[in-house]
């Protein structure tokens, strides 16, 4: 019965783990609301916000695979959506001929593929960290 109930609470510490960091990326982006473009059909926001959310659950992956306990998935998954947050805000600041949060919200779909593309592969940086 244990290996059932450590499923259902690792499922639940993901969706609210996958939840608050979705929010705290909507609350990061001050130029457009994510849920606003993506009801829209924008695309590259759509992108942009599918590589966060696999990034958390990548992240969450690793923690779970290298936890003894539950709380330290919990403890792995907050320090997961911080470093992607910090990753994200890198990303804007490095990128300096234009404004990838102005690209997203004006749909320019090769942005939001590069920025899937940086969620997903700093989540594995950041997962294989995870010892």
């Amino acid at each position: 019965m244990e290996p059932f109930l450590l499923t259902i609470m690792y499922f639940a510490i993901a969706i609210v783990v996958i939840l608050v960091g979705v929010a705290v990326f909507e609350l990061i982006t001050t130029k457009y609301k994510d849920w606003d473009e993506i009801l829209a059909g924008n695309k590259a926001v759509a992108l942009s916000i599918s590589g966060k959310i696999i990034g958390i659950s990548i992240i969450l992956a690793f923690a779970i695979y290298h936890s003894f306990a539950v709380w330290e998935t919990l403890v792995w998954g907050g320090l997961g959506v911080v470093l992607q947050m910090i990753g994200y805000l890198l990303f804007e600041a490095f990128t300096r001929k234009f404004s990838v949060e102005e690209q997203l919200h004006k749909g320019n779909l090769a942005v939001g593929i590069i920025s899937f593309g940086v969620s997903v592969g700093l989540a594995f940086v950041i997962g294989a960290s995870i010892t």
